[in-house]
């Protein structure tokens, strides 16, 4: 099999991923979270290279600490999850940014690290996406209904007894998740661009609930399928060439619906 091919299967199981988790950020309305959180995993990844280890798994500790911080900060008065991320996105990466200029030798690049290099994902890269997948389908298929509870009324979901921040915990955990297993192959701008630009495509497609969670999986691996193939027959940045398929993807899921919507108003009238 060739690098191409390869590169074909783990950017599928990548935008799936990705596509599957965006819509519970989408719906939980932190899509500047999970970008803070794909930023911010820049010193981890810096960190663990220099100490000879993985770079996911110091991408997955910078994450799950920036997560316990924004949650912290979140919980102060007049702070909000919003302005805490900011806050975060800018710190965290240029952290990352002061760590690889003292360390030059080190081979992760700002280029890199942003785009990623999904020509160049290995086996390896595609099994984490996999199980990644498979881990957060089957919480889904598990807790489902709960999470769609807590996402849609919270206020309900914590008058019955049940505890909000544990589901919370979960949609955090989901998150760092897929932009971990994401973030090798991807990049990080390519990993946002796959966890929001087609969960919210797929909300303006349609309504349901139960659809979105098929479709937005559905359109991140179409985007970086035709993404990798655009950018092969023109010469092309990869990672660049996905995220502008995934934002057309959004701008025609916006534009049928912007025309369908004074349809719609005038068979209600």
């Amino acid at each position: 099999m060739s690098y191409f091919e390869r590169a074909l299967i783990v950017i599928v199981l990548v935008g799936a991923l990705a596509g599957l988790a965006g819509v519970l950020v989408v719906l939980r309305k932190r899509v500047l979270f999970a970008q803070a959180l794909t930023h911010a995993t820049f010193p981890g990844a810096v960190i663990a290279t220099i100490l000879g280890a993985s770079l996911q798994i110091g991408a997955l500790i910078a994450c799950v600490s920036l997560a316990i911080i924004l949650s912290f900060l979140s919980r102060i008065r007049g702070q909000g999850t919003q302005a805490a991320s900011g806050v975060m996105l800018t710190a965290g990466f240029a952290a990352g940014v002061l760590l690889q200029a003292m360390n030059p030798s080190i081979p992760i690049q700002i280029d890199s690290f942003l785009f990623g290099s999904i020509l160049s994902a290995t086996w390896v890269d595609g099994l984490v996406a996999g199980v990644a997948l498979l881990a957060v389908i089957a919480t889904m298929l598990i807790w489902g209904k709960q999470i769609l509870f807590f996402l849609f009324d919270p206020e309900a979901f914590a008058a019955t007894g049940a505890k909000p921040w544990m589901l919370d915990a979960v949609l955090l955990l989901i998150t760092t998740v897929a932009v971990v297993a994401a973030l090798p192959a991807a990049g990080a701008i390519l990993a946002i661009a796959l966890i929001a630009a087609p969960a919210a495509a797929a909300r303006y497609f349609t309504d349901k609930i139960n659809v979105m969670f098929w479709l937005a999986p559905s359109l991140g691996a179409l985007a970086g399928v035709a993404g990798l193939l655009i950018s092969r027959w023109l010469g092309v940045s990869a990672g660049a060439s996905i995220s502008l398929v995934a934002a057309t993807i959004f701008f025609i899921a916006w534009g049928t619906f912007t025309m369908r919507r004074p349809a719609v108003r005038g068979v209600a009238a």
